[in-house]
Protein backbone atom coordinates (compact mmCIF):
# COMPACT_ATOMS: atom_id res chain seq x y z
CA UNK A 1 0.00 0.00 0.00
CA UNK A 2 2.16 2.89 -1.25
CA UNK A 3 -0.38 5.42 0.02
CA UNK A 4 0.47 4.53 3.59
CA UNK A 5 4.02 5.79 3.04
CA UNK A 6 2.76 9.25 2.08
CA UNK A 7 0.52 9.36 5.16
CA UNK A 8 3.41 8.23 7.35
CA UNK A 9 5.58 11.12 6.13
CA UNK A 10 2.69 13.60 6.04
CA UNK A 11 3.55 17.25 6.68
CA UNK A 12 1.31 19.51 8.70
CA UNK A 13 1.61 22.37 6.19
CA UNK A 14 -0.08 20.21 3.52
CA UNK A 15 -3.30 19.80 5.50
CA UNK A 16 -4.95 23.12 4.57
CA UNK A 17 -4.32 22.56 0.85
CA UNK A 18 -5.62 18.99 1.03
CA UNK A 19 -8.82 20.10 2.83
CA UNK A 20 -9.45 22.78 0.19
CA UNK A 21 -8.75 20.32 -2.65
CA UNK A 22 -10.98 17.67 -1.04
CA UNK A 23 -13.95 20.08 -0.89
CA UNK A 24 -13.33 21.16 -4.50
CA UNK A 25 -13.17 17.55 -5.72
CA UNK A 26 -16.39 16.73 -3.83
CA UNK A 27 -18.21 19.67 -5.40
CA UNK A 28 -17.34 18.38 -8.87
CA UNK A 29 -17.67 14.65 -8.15
CA UNK A 30 -21.18 14.70 -6.59
CA UNK A 31 -23.21 15.93 -9.59
CA UNK A 32 -21.05 14.04 -12.08
CA UNK A 33 -21.45 10.75 -10.15
CA UNK A 34 -25.23 11.10 -10.13
CA UNK A 35 -25.26 11.95 -13.84
CA UNK A 36 -23.02 9.01 -14.71
CA UNK A 37 -25.31 6.67 -12.78
CA UNK A 38 -28.10 7.82 -15.09
CA UNK A 39 -25.84 7.20 -18.08
CA UNK A 40 -25.08 3.69 -16.83
CA UNK A 41 -28.78 3.00 -16.28
CA UNK A 42 -28.73 2.39 -12.51
CA UNK A 43 -30.07 4.09 -9.38
CA UNK A 44 -28.48 7.56 -8.89
CA UNK A 45 -27.33 6.44 -5.46
CA UNK A 46 -25.10 3.87 -7.15
CA UNK A 47 -23.08 6.76 -8.62
CA UNK A 48 -22.25 7.87 -5.08
CA UNK A 49 -21.44 4.30 -4.02
CA UNK A 50 -19.03 4.13 -6.96
CA UNK A 51 -17.01 7.00 -5.47
CA UNK A 52 -16.67 6.19 -1.78
CA UNK A 53 -14.94 2.80 -1.43
CA UNK A 54 -12.94 3.03 -4.71
CA UNK A 55 -11.51 6.39 -3.58
CA UNK A 56 -10.51 4.92 -0.23
CA UNK A 57 -8.89 1.87 -1.87
CA UNK A 58 -6.93 3.90 -4.42
CA UNK A 59 -5.76 6.32 -1.73
CA UNK A 60 -4.02 3.38 -0.04
CA UNK A 61 -2.91 1.36 -3.09
CA UNK A 62 -2.16 3.93 -5.81
CA UNK A 63 1.22 5.51 -6.52
CA UNK A 64 -0.12 8.82 -7.85
CA UNK A 65 -0.54 11.62 -5.31
CA UNK A 66 -3.00 13.66 -7.38
CA UNK A 67 -5.09 11.09 -9.29
CA UNK A 68 -8.77 10.89 -8.35
CA UNK A 69 -10.61 7.70 -9.33
CA UNK A 70 -14.35 7.55 -9.89
CA UNK A 71 -17.04 7.28 -12.55
CA UNK A 72 -15.83 8.24 -16.00
CA UNK A 73 -17.78 9.14 -19.13
CA UNK A 74 -16.07 6.58 -21.36
CA UNK A 75 -16.29 3.67 -18.88
CA UNK A 76 -19.95 4.36 -18.10
CA UNK A 77 -20.79 4.55 -21.81
CA UNK A 78 -19.07 1.20 -22.37
CA UNK A 79 -20.86 -0.48 -19.46
CA UNK A 80 -24.24 0.84 -20.61
CA UNK A 81 -23.63 -0.26 -24.21
CA UNK A 82 -22.83 -3.81 -23.08
CA UNK A 83 -25.37 -4.30 -20.29
CA UNK A 84 -28.51 -2.64 -21.65
CA UNK A 85 -29.18 -5.16 -24.48
CA UNK A 86 -28.48 -8.11 -22.14
CA UNK A 87 -30.74 -6.86 -19.32
CA UNK A 88 -33.85 -6.77 -21.49
CA UNK A 89 -35.43 -3.98 -19.44
CA UNK A 90 -35.10 -5.81 -16.10
CA UNK A 91 -33.67 -3.21 -13.69
CA UNK A 92 -32.43 -5.78 -11.14
CA UNK A 93 -30.73 -7.85 -13.82
CA UNK A 94 -29.27 -4.65 -15.27
CA UNK A 95 -27.79 -3.75 -11.87
CA UNK A 96 -26.42 -7.27 -11.40
CA UNK A 97 -24.81 -7.24 -14.86
CA UNK A 98 -23.24 -3.86 -14.10
CA UNK A 99 -21.77 -5.24 -10.87
CA UNK A 100 -20.53 -8.39 -12.60
CA UNK A 101 -18.86 -6.50 -15.44
CA UNK A 102 -17.23 -4.15 -12.92
CA UNK A 103 -15.86 -7.10 -10.94
CA UNK A 104 -14.59 -8.73 -14.16
CA UNK A 105 -12.85 -5.49 -15.13
CA UNK A 106 -11.12 -5.44 -11.74
CA UNK A 107 -10.14 -9.10 -12.14
CA UNK A 108 -8.51 -8.46 -15.54
CA UNK A 109 -6.57 -5.53 -14.03
CA UNK A 110 -5.27 -7.75 -11.22
CA UNK A 111 -4.22 -10.43 -13.73
CA UNK A 112 -2.39 -7.80 -15.78
CA UNK A 113 -0.65 -6.50 -12.65
CA UNK A 114 0.37 -10.02 -11.61
CA UNK A 115 2.07 -10.58 -14.98
CA UNK A 116 3.76 -7.16 -14.96
CA UNK A 117 1.74 -5.83 -17.90
CA UNK A 118 1.99 -2.20 -16.91
CA UNK A 119 3.73 -1.72 -20.25
CA UNK A 120 0.22 -1.86 -21.76
CA UNK A 121 0.02 1.79 -20.77
CA UNK A 122 1.96 2.39 -23.99
CA UNK A 123 -0.03 -0.14 -26.01
CA UNK A 124 -2.84 2.10 -27.18
CA UNK A 125 -1.09 5.01 -28.82
CA UNK A 126 -2.16 8.60 -28.18
CA UNK A 127 -3.76 8.97 -31.66
CA UNK A 128 -5.89 5.83 -31.17
CA UNK A 129 -7.02 6.95 -27.72
CA UNK A 130 -7.74 10.42 -29.10
CA UNK A 131 -10.03 9.02 -31.78
CA UNK A 132 -11.71 6.72 -29.26
CA UNK A 133 -12.45 9.45 -26.71
CA UNK A 134 -13.75 11.84 -29.36
CA UNK A 135 -16.11 9.17 -30.66
CA UNK A 136 -17.33 8.19 -27.18
CA UNK A 137 -17.88 11.85 -26.24
CA UNK A 138 -20.02 12.51 -29.33
CA UNK A 139 -21.97 9.31 -28.67
CA UNK A 140 -22.77 10.47 -25.13
CA UNK A 141 -23.73 13.98 -26.23
CA UNK A 142 -26.16 12.74 -28.88
CA UNK A 143 -27.59 10.22 -26.42
CA UNK A 144 -28.33 13.01 -23.89
CA UNK A 145 -30.33 15.05 -26.42
CA UNK A 146 -33.42 13.06 -25.49
CA UNK A 147 -33.16 14.13 -21.84
CA UNK A 148 -32.38 17.73 -22.75
CA UNK A 149 -35.25 18.03 -25.26
CA UNK A 150 -37.72 15.81 -23.43
CA UNK A 151 -38.24 12.84 -25.77
CA UNK A 152 -36.96 9.29 -26.01
CA UNK A 153 -34.86 7.79 -28.82
CA UNK A 154 -36.10 4.56 -30.35
CA UNK A 155 -32.87 4.12 -32.31
CA UNK A 156 -29.81 2.47 -30.78
CA UNK A 157 -26.86 3.70 -32.86
CA UNK A 158 -25.52 7.23 -33.06
CA UNK A 159 -25.88 7.85 -36.79
CA UNK A 160 -29.41 6.45 -36.73
CA UNK A 161 -30.27 8.81 -33.90
CA UNK A 162 -28.79 11.80 -35.70
CA UNK A 163 -30.73 10.96 -38.84
CA UNK A 164 -33.95 10.67 -36.81
CA UNK A 165 -33.56 13.97 -34.89
CA UNK A 166 -35.72 15.97 -37.38
CA UNK A 167 -38.53 13.48 -36.82
CA UNK A 168 -38.39 14.09 -33.08
CA UNK A 169 -38.57 17.89 -33.25
CA UNK A 170 -42.34 17.75 -33.00
CA UNK A 171 -41.97 15.74 -29.77
CA UNK A 172 -39.84 18.35 -28.00
CA UNK A 173 -41.13 19.03 -24.49
CA UNK A 174 -40.92 22.79 -24.13
CA UNK A 175 -40.84 22.90 -20.33
CA UNK A 176 -37.95 20.42 -20.31
CA UNK A 177 -36.17 22.44 -23.00
CA UNK A 178 -36.62 25.61 -20.93
CA UNK A 179 -35.09 23.89 -17.90
CA UNK A 180 -32.16 22.72 -20.06
CA UNK A 181 -31.58 26.22 -21.44
CA UNK A 182 -31.72 27.62 -17.92
CA UNK A 183 -29.12 25.07 -16.79
CA UNK A 184 -26.84 26.03 -19.68
CA UNK A 185 -27.27 29.73 -18.86
CA UNK A 186 -26.35 29.18 -15.20
CA UNK A 187 -23.29 27.16 -16.22
CA UNK A 188 -22.06 29.86 -18.62
CA UNK A 189 -22.66 32.66 -16.09
CA UNK A 190 -20.69 30.83 -13.39
CA UNK A 191 -17.84 30.12 -15.79
CA UNK A 192 -17.84 33.76 -16.87
CA UNK A 193 -18.10 35.59 -13.54
CA UNK A 194 -17.05 33.00 -10.92
CA UNK A 195 -14.62 30.64 -12.67
CA UNK A 196 -13.28 29.33 -9.36
CA UNK A 197 -16.72 27.98 -8.36
CA UNK A 198 -17.73 24.38 -9.20
CA UNK A 199 -20.06 25.22 -12.10
CA UNK A 200 -21.72 21.82 -12.40
CA UNK A 201 -22.54 21.77 -8.68
CA UNK A 202 -24.07 25.25 -8.94
CA UNK A 203 -26.16 24.10 -11.94
CA UNK A 204 -27.49 21.07 -10.04
CA UNK A 205 -28.26 23.15 -6.92
CA UNK A 206 -30.03 25.86 -8.92
CA UNK A 207 -32.12 23.41 -10.93
CA UNK A 208 -32.97 21.39 -7.81
CA UNK A 209 -34.17 24.53 -5.97
CA UNK A 210 -36.30 25.54 -8.96
CA UNK A 211 -37.74 22.04 -9.16
CA UNK A 212 -38.46 21.91 -5.41
CA UNK A 213 -40.01 25.38 -5.25
CA UNK A 214 -41.90 25.30 -8.52
CA UNK A 215 -43.26 21.71 -8.49
CA UNK A 216 -42.06 21.09 -12.06
CA UNK A 217 -43.72 17.67 -12.25
CA UNK A 218 -47.04 19.39 -12.95
CA UNK A 219 -45.46 20.74 -16.16
CA UNK A 220 -44.22 17.31 -17.21
CA UNK A 221 -40.53 17.85 -16.36
CA UNK A 222 -38.98 14.51 -15.48
CA UNK A 223 -37.09 14.38 -12.17
CA UNK A 224 -34.73 11.82 -10.71
CA UNK A 225 -37.52 10.86 -8.31
CA UNK A 226 -37.42 9.28 -4.90
CA UNK A 227 -34.24 7.32 -4.34
CA UNK A 228 -34.76 4.09 -2.48
CA UNK A 229 -32.15 3.22 0.12
CA UNK A 230 -33.30 -0.40 -0.02
CA UNK A 231 -30.89 -1.41 -2.77
CA UNK A 232 -30.76 -5.15 -3.56
CA UNK A 233 -28.16 -6.78 -1.36
CA UNK A 234 -24.96 -8.29 -2.67
CA UNK A 235 -25.99 -11.69 -4.01
CA UNK A 236 -25.21 -14.26 -6.64
CA UNK A 237 -26.72 -12.98 -9.92
CA UNK A 238 -29.84 -14.79 -11.01
CA UNK A 239 -29.15 -14.67 -14.74
CA UNK A 240 -27.70 -17.65 -16.60
CA UNK A 241 -24.00 -18.23 -17.14
CA UNK A 242 -24.33 -17.46 -20.85
CA UNK A 243 -24.90 -13.79 -20.06
CA UNK A 244 -21.79 -13.72 -17.90
CA UNK A 245 -19.78 -15.06 -20.85
CA UNK A 246 -20.99 -12.08 -22.89
CA UNK A 247 -19.22 -9.78 -20.43
CA UNK A 248 -15.76 -11.37 -20.45
CA UNK A 249 -14.27 -9.72 -23.54
CA UNK A 250 -16.00 -6.34 -23.07
CA UNK A 251 -14.63 -6.31 -19.49
CA UNK A 252 -11.14 -7.01 -20.88
CA UNK A 253 -11.49 -4.17 -23.39
CA UNK A 254 -12.78 -1.88 -20.64
CA UNK A 255 -9.85 -2.76 -18.35
CA UNK A 256 -7.43 -1.96 -21.17
CA UNK A 257 -8.95 1.38 -22.14
CA UNK A 258 -9.54 2.44 -18.51
CA UNK A 259 -5.92 1.71 -17.59
CA UNK A 260 -4.43 3.50 -20.60
CA UNK A 261 -6.65 6.54 -20.04
CA UNK A 262 -5.83 6.56 -16.32
CA UNK A 263 -2.09 6.30 -16.96
CA UNK A 264 -2.14 9.25 -19.37
CA UNK A 265 -3.71 11.37 -16.63
CA UNK A 266 -1.55 10.00 -13.81
CA UNK A 267 1.72 10.38 -15.74
CA UNK A 268 1.00 13.94 -16.82
CA UNK A 269 0.32 15.13 -13.25
CA UNK A 270 3.21 13.08 -11.84
CA UNK A 271 5.59 14.74 -14.31
CA UNK A 272 4.18 18.16 -13.42
CA UNK A 273 4.72 17.57 -9.69
CA UNK A 274 8.12 15.88 -10.02
CA UNK A 275 7.66 12.23 -9.07
CA UNK A 276 7.30 8.83 -10.74
CA UNK A 277 4.51 6.27 -10.68
CA UNK A 278 4.65 2.48 -11.00
CA UNK A 279 2.48 1.20 -13.90
CA UNK A 280 2.18 -2.33 -12.51
CA UNK A 281 1.07 -1.07 -9.11
CA UNK A 282 -1.35 1.32 -10.82
CA UNK A 283 -2.88 -1.66 -12.65
CA UNK A 284 -3.33 -3.40 -9.30
CA UNK A 285 -4.79 -0.29 -7.68
CA UNK A 286 -7.28 0.13 -10.54
CA UNK A 287 -8.27 -3.53 -10.23
CA UNK A 288 -8.81 -3.30 -6.50
CA UNK A 289 -10.78 -0.06 -6.90
CA UNK A 290 -13.14 -1.72 -9.42
CA UNK A 291 -13.60 -4.78 -7.22
CA UNK A 292 -14.32 -2.45 -4.29
CA UNK A 293 -16.87 -0.64 -6.44
CA UNK A 294 -18.56 -3.91 -7.38
CA UNK A 295 -18.70 -5.04 -3.74
CA UNK A 296 -20.24 -1.71 -2.73
CA UNK A 297 -22.91 -2.10 -5.46
CA UNK A 298 -21.20 0.42 -7.76
CA UNK A 299 -20.07 0.41 -11.38
CA UNK A 300 -16.72 0.58 -13.19
CA UNK A 301 -14.35 3.42 -12.29
CA UNK A 302 -11.22 4.86 -13.81
CA UNK A 303 -8.91 7.84 -13.42
CA UNK A 304 -11.04 10.99 -13.66
CA UNK A 305 -9.06 13.63 -15.51
CA UNK A 306 -11.40 16.54 -14.70
CA UNK A 307 -11.47 15.81 -10.96
CA UNK A 308 -7.71 15.20 -10.95
CA UNK A 309 -7.21 18.59 -12.61
CA UNK A 310 -9.45 20.21 -9.96
CA UNK A 311 -7.40 18.50 -7.24
CA UNK A 312 -4.11 19.74 -8.68
CA UNK A 313 -5.43 23.27 -9.30
CA UNK A 314 -6.65 23.47 -5.68
CA UNK A 315 -3.16 22.53 -4.46
CA UNK A 316 -3.82 18.93 -3.35
CA UNK A 317 -0.58 17.38 -2.10
CA UNK A 318 -1.49 13.79 -1.17
CA UNK A 319 -4.18 11.14 -1.40
CA UNK A 320 -5.73 12.58 1.77
CA UNK A 321 -7.80 14.55 -0.77
CA UNK A 322 -9.45 11.30 -1.89
CA UNK A 323 -10.14 10.30 1.73
CA UNK A 324 -11.80 13.65 2.46
CA UNK A 325 -13.89 13.57 -0.72
CA UNK A 326 -14.93 9.94 -0.09
CA UNK A 327 -15.99 10.79 3.47
CA UNK A 328 -18.17 13.73 2.38
CA UNK A 329 -19.76 11.78 -0.50
CA UNK A 330 -20.44 8.90 1.89
CA UNK A 331 -22.22 11.24 4.33
CA UNK A 332 -24.35 12.62 1.48
CA UNK A 333 -25.23 9.09 0.31
CA UNK A 334 -26.18 8.12 3.87
CA UNK A 335 -28.02 11.18 5.19
CA UNK A 336 -28.93 13.57 2.40
CA UNK A 337 -30.48 11.52 -0.40
CA UNK A 338 -33.94 13.18 -0.15
CA UNK A 339 -32.93 16.39 -2.02
CA UNK A 340 -31.56 14.27 -4.86
CA UNK A 341 -35.13 13.32 -5.82
CA UNK A 342 -35.80 16.89 -7.04
CA UNK A 343 -32.92 16.98 -9.54
CA UNK A 344 -34.31 17.35 -13.12
CA UNK A 345 -33.14 14.72 -15.59
CA UNK A 346 -32.45 17.49 -18.10
CA UNK A 347 -29.97 19.10 -15.67
CA UNK A 348 -28.09 15.80 -15.42
CA UNK A 349 -28.10 15.64 -19.22
CA UNK A 350 -26.47 19.07 -19.35
CA UNK A 351 -23.83 17.96 -16.82
CA UNK A 352 -23.04 14.92 -18.97
CA UNK A 353 -22.82 17.03 -22.11
CA UNK A 354 -20.45 19.46 -20.38
CA UNK A 355 -18.30 16.58 -19.06
CA UNK A 356 -18.22 14.90 -22.48
CA UNK A 357 -17.49 18.17 -24.27
CA UNK A 358 -14.16 18.37 -22.45
CA UNK A 359 -13.17 15.05 -24.08
CA UNK A 360 -13.69 16.39 -27.60
CA UNK A 361 -10.56 17.66 -29.29
CA UNK A 362 -11.27 17.46 -33.01
CA UNK A 363 -8.95 20.40 -33.68
CA UNK A 364 -5.89 18.52 -32.42
CA UNK A 365 -7.03 15.39 -34.24
CA UNK A 366 -7.24 17.35 -37.50
CA UNK A 367 -3.79 18.89 -36.94
CA UNK A 368 -2.32 15.38 -36.84
CA UNK A 369 -2.69 15.15 -40.64
CA UNK A 370 0.02 17.81 -41.00
CA UNK A 371 2.43 16.37 -38.42
CA UNK A 372 1.94 12.63 -38.86
CA UNK A 373 -0.42 11.27 -41.52
CA UNK A 374 -0.12 7.74 -40.22
CA UNK A 375 -1.17 8.81 -36.71
CA UNK A 376 -4.01 10.86 -38.21
CA UNK A 377 -5.35 7.85 -40.12
CA UNK A 378 -5.24 5.72 -36.96
CA UNK A 379 -7.12 8.35 -34.95
CA UNK A 380 -9.64 8.97 -37.71
CA UNK A 381 -10.29 5.26 -38.24
CA UNK A 382 -10.98 4.74 -34.52
CA UNK A 383 -13.18 7.85 -34.37
CA UNK A 384 -15.28 6.84 -37.37
CA UNK A 385 -15.54 3.23 -36.13
CA UNK A 386 -17.02 4.34 -32.80
CA UNK A 387 -19.56 6.51 -34.64
CA UNK A 388 -20.49 3.86 -37.22
CA UNK A 389 -20.45 0.54 -35.35
CA UNK A 390 -20.78 1.59 -31.71
CA UNK A 391 -18.66 1.97 -28.60
CA UNK A 392 -17.80 -1.68 -27.89
CA UNK A 393 -16.82 -2.64 -31.47
CA UNK A 394 -14.96 0.67 -31.69
CA UNK A 395 -12.93 -0.12 -28.57
CA UNK A 396 -12.21 -3.62 -29.88
CA UNK A 397 -11.02 -2.11 -33.15
CA UNK A 398 -8.86 0.38 -31.22
CA UNK A 399 -7.19 -2.47 -29.32
CA UNK A 400 -6.61 -4.37 -32.57
CA UNK A 401 -5.22 -1.25 -34.23
CA UNK A 402 -2.78 -0.84 -31.34
CA UNK A 403 -1.73 -4.47 -31.74
CA UNK A 404 -1.32 -4.16 -35.52
CA UNK A 405 0.62 -0.93 -35.11
CA UNK A 406 3.03 -2.66 -32.73
CA UNK A 407 3.38 -5.70 -35.00
CA UNK A 408 4.01 -3.50 -38.01
CA UNK A 409 6.82 -1.68 -36.20
CA UNK A 410 8.41 -4.98 -35.12
CA UNK A 411 7.78 -6.94 -38.33
CA UNK A 412 8.63 -4.15 -40.78
CA UNK A 413 11.05 -1.84 -38.97
CA UNK A 414 13.36 0.74 -40.44
CA UNK A 415 16.91 -0.24 -41.40
CA UNK A 416 20.09 1.59 -42.33
CA UNK A 417 23.35 1.15 -44.14
CA UNK A 418 26.25 2.63 -42.18
CA UNK A 419 29.43 4.39 -43.22
CA UNK A 420 32.22 6.54 -41.76
CA UNK A 421 32.31 10.32 -41.50
CA UNK A 422 35.43 12.49 -41.70
CA UNK A 423 36.20 11.84 -38.01
CA UNK A 424 35.95 8.08 -38.34
CA UNK A 425 32.56 7.85 -36.61
CA UNK A 426 29.96 5.39 -37.87
CA UNK A 427 26.85 7.13 -39.19
CA UNK A 428 23.83 6.30 -41.33
CA UNK A 429 24.21 6.76 -45.07
CA UNK A 430 21.35 9.18 -45.71
CA UNK A 431 22.31 10.63 -49.10
CA UNK A 432 24.23 13.56 -47.62
CA UNK A 433 28.01 13.96 -47.57
CA UNK A 434 28.24 13.48 -43.79
CA UNK A 435 29.27 9.83 -44.12
CA UNK A 436 30.66 7.65 -46.87
CA UNK A 437 30.52 3.91 -47.43
CA UNK A 438 33.62 1.92 -46.52
CA UNK A 439 35.12 0.38 -49.70
CA UNK A 440 34.49 -3.34 -49.90
CA UNK A 441 32.48 -3.38 -46.64
CA UNK A 442 28.69 -3.32 -46.23
CA UNK A 443 27.51 -2.39 -42.71
CA UNK A 444 23.83 -3.08 -41.97
CA UNK A 445 21.57 -2.21 -39.01
CA UNK A 446 18.05 -3.66 -38.51
CA UNK A 447 16.09 -1.58 -35.99
CA UNK A 448 14.03 -4.29 -34.31
CA UNK A 449 14.56 -7.46 -32.28
CA UNK A 450 14.73 -10.47 -34.59
CA UNK A 451 12.15 -13.18 -34.02
CA UNK A 452 10.40 -15.87 -36.02
CA UNK A 453 7.90 -13.53 -37.71
CA UNK A 454 10.40 -10.98 -39.07
CA UNK A 455 13.45 -13.19 -39.74
CA UNK A 456 12.54 -13.74 -43.40
CA UNK A 457 11.95 -10.00 -43.85
CA UNK A 458 15.37 -9.26 -42.36
CA UNK A 459 17.01 -11.68 -44.80
CA UNK A 460 15.12 -10.24 -47.76
CA UNK A 461 15.93 -6.62 -46.86
CA UNK A 462 19.62 -7.42 -46.35
CA UNK A 463 19.89 -9.17 -49.72
CA UNK A 464 17.96 -6.36 -51.45
CA UNK A 465 20.27 -3.76 -49.96
CA UNK A 466 23.36 -5.67 -51.01
CA UNK A 467 21.96 -6.23 -54.53
CA UNK A 468 21.44 -2.45 -54.85
CA UNK A 469 25.13 -1.79 -54.23
CA UNK A 470 27.13 -0.87 -57.37
CA UNK A 471 29.86 -3.34 -56.40
CA UNK A 472 29.36 -6.60 -54.50
CA UNK A 473 31.00 -6.14 -51.09
CA UNK A 474 33.75 -8.41 -49.87
CA UNK A 475 32.51 -8.26 -46.28
CA UNK A 476 29.04 -7.81 -44.69
CA UNK A 477 28.92 -6.57 -41.11
CA UNK A 478 25.60 -6.77 -39.23
CA UNK A 479 25.05 -4.70 -36.10
CA UNK A 480 23.85 -7.44 -33.73
CA UNK A 481 23.06 -5.20 -30.74
CA UNK A 482 19.55 -3.98 -31.74
CA UNK A 483 18.41 -7.15 -33.51
CA UNK A 484 19.88 -10.24 -31.79
CA UNK A 485 18.24 -9.76 -28.41
CA UNK A 486 17.14 -13.31 -27.59
CA UNK A 487 17.67 -16.87 -28.81
CA UNK A 488 15.19 -17.93 -31.49
CA UNK A 489 15.51 -21.15 -33.49
CA UNK A 490 14.01 -19.58 -36.63
CA UNK A 491 16.41 -16.65 -36.45
CA UNK A 492 19.45 -18.89 -35.99
CA UNK A 493 18.33 -21.07 -38.93
CA UNK A 494 18.01 -17.95 -41.08
CA UNK A 495 21.47 -16.84 -39.95
CA UNK A 496 22.94 -20.22 -40.93
CA UNK A 497 21.33 -19.90 -44.39
CA UNK A 498 22.80 -16.41 -44.82
CA UNK A 499 26.25 -17.63 -43.81
CA UNK A 500 26.14 -20.49 -46.32
CA UNK A 501 24.83 -18.19 -49.07
CA UNK A 502 27.56 -15.60 -48.51
CA UNK A 503 30.21 -18.30 -48.24
CA UNK A 504 29.32 -19.56 -51.73
CA UNK A 505 29.64 -15.99 -53.01
CA UNK A 506 32.97 -15.58 -51.14
CA UNK A 507 31.52 -12.82 -48.92
CA UNK A 508 32.63 -12.73 -45.29
CA UNK A 509 29.70 -12.40 -42.84
CA UNK A 510 30.48 -10.76 -39.50
CA UNK A 511 28.16 -10.15 -36.55
CA UNK A 512 29.21 -7.19 -34.37
CA UNK A 513 28.16 -7.05 -30.73
CA UNK A 514 26.67 -9.50 -28.19
CA UNK A 515 29.67 -11.73 -28.81
CA UNK A 516 29.34 -14.02 -25.79
CA UNK A 517 25.60 -14.57 -26.30
CA UNK A 518 25.94 -15.23 -30.02
CA UNK A 519 28.76 -17.70 -29.53
CA UNK A 520 26.62 -19.61 -27.04
CA UNK A 521 23.57 -19.59 -29.33
CA UNK A 522 25.59 -20.66 -32.39
CA UNK A 523 27.16 -23.51 -30.45
CA UNK A 524 23.72 -24.68 -29.28
CA UNK A 525 22.40 -24.66 -32.86
CA UNK A 526 25.50 -26.24 -34.40
CA UNK A 527 26.48 -23.15 -36.43
CA UNK A 528 30.28 -23.06 -36.96
CA UNK A 529 32.08 -19.92 -35.80
CA UNK A 530 35.62 -18.65 -36.18
CA UNK A 531 37.90 -19.50 -39.11
CA UNK A 532 35.80 -20.88 -41.97
CA UNK A 533 32.58 -20.22 -40.08
CA UNK A 534 30.49 -17.30 -38.92
CA UNK A 535 32.67 -14.45 -37.60
CA UNK A 536 31.55 -12.74 -34.39
CA UNK A 537 33.23 -9.58 -33.08
CA UNK A 538 32.81 -7.51 -29.94
CA UNK A 539 31.56 -4.32 -31.59
CA UNK A 540 31.16 -2.55 -34.93
CA UNK A 541 34.48 -0.66 -34.79
CA UNK A 542 36.44 -3.82 -34.01
CA UNK A 543 34.67 -5.69 -36.81
CA UNK A 544 35.45 -2.85 -39.22
CA UNK A 545 39.13 -2.70 -38.18
CA UNK A 546 39.51 -6.43 -38.65
CA UNK A 547 37.81 -6.41 -42.04
CA UNK A 548 40.09 -3.57 -43.20
CA UNK A 549 43.16 -5.43 -41.90
CA UNK A 550 42.06 -8.59 -43.69
CA UNK A 551 41.40 -6.63 -46.90
CA UNK A 552 44.81 -4.94 -46.66
CA UNK A 553 46.56 -8.27 -46.25
CA UNK A 554 44.78 -9.68 -49.29
CA UNK A 555 45.65 -6.60 -51.34
CA UNK A 556 49.33 -7.07 -50.49
CA UNK A 557 49.11 -10.69 -51.55
CA UNK A 558 49.87 -11.91 -48.06
CA UNK A 559 47.97 -14.16 -45.68
CA UNK A 560 46.28 -12.46 -42.70
CA UNK A 561 48.84 -11.56 -39.99
CA UNK A 562 47.34 -14.08 -37.60
CA UNK A 563 45.63 -17.21 -38.86
CA UNK A 564 43.46 -17.69 -35.84
CA UNK A 565 40.69 -15.07 -35.58
CA UNK A 566 40.55 -15.55 -31.80
CA UNK A 567 44.16 -14.34 -31.49
CA UNK A 568 43.44 -11.47 -33.84
CA UNK A 569 40.44 -10.53 -31.73
CA UNK A 570 42.59 -10.37 -28.61
CA UNK A 571 45.32 -8.30 -30.27
CA UNK A 572 42.89 -5.78 -31.75
CA UNK A 573 40.81 -5.56 -28.59
CA UNK A 574 44.00 -4.86 -26.62
CA UNK A 575 45.10 -2.15 -29.05
CA UNK A 576 41.55 -0.75 -29.06
CA UNK A 577 41.62 -0.43 -25.24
Amino acid sequence: MPGLASFKDYRREWFADDIKAGLSVTAVALPVAIAYAQLTGVNPLVGLYSCVLPMLVYALMGTSRQLIVGPDAATCAVVAAVVTPLAGGDSVKHWQLVMTMTAMTGFWCLVASRFKLGILADFLSKPILMGLLNGVALTIIVGQLSKILGFKFDERYLLDRLAAVPNYLSDVHWATLAMSLGAILVYLLVKRFKPSWPATMVVILACTLVSWGGDLTQYGVVLVGEISLDMPGVQVPVFDLGLARELVMPALNLAMVSFVSMMLTARSFAAKNGYDIDPDMEFRALGMANIASALSQGFAVSGADSRTAVNDAAGGKTQLVSLIAALIIGIVAWLFTAPLAFIPQSALGIVLVVASWSLIDLKTLWKLRLRDKRAFLLALTTFVAVLLIGVIPGITLAVLLGLFQFLQVVMRPTDQCLGLDAKGVLRSLDGSDKAKAVPGVFIYRFNSPLTYFNASYFKRRLLERIAAEPVTPECVIIDAVPSFTHADISVMAMLSDLHNLFKRKQIRLILAGRKRQLLTWCEAQGIPTGEGGLLIRSDLYLALKMSQLYRQALAEGQAPPLKRPVELDLVLEHSHL
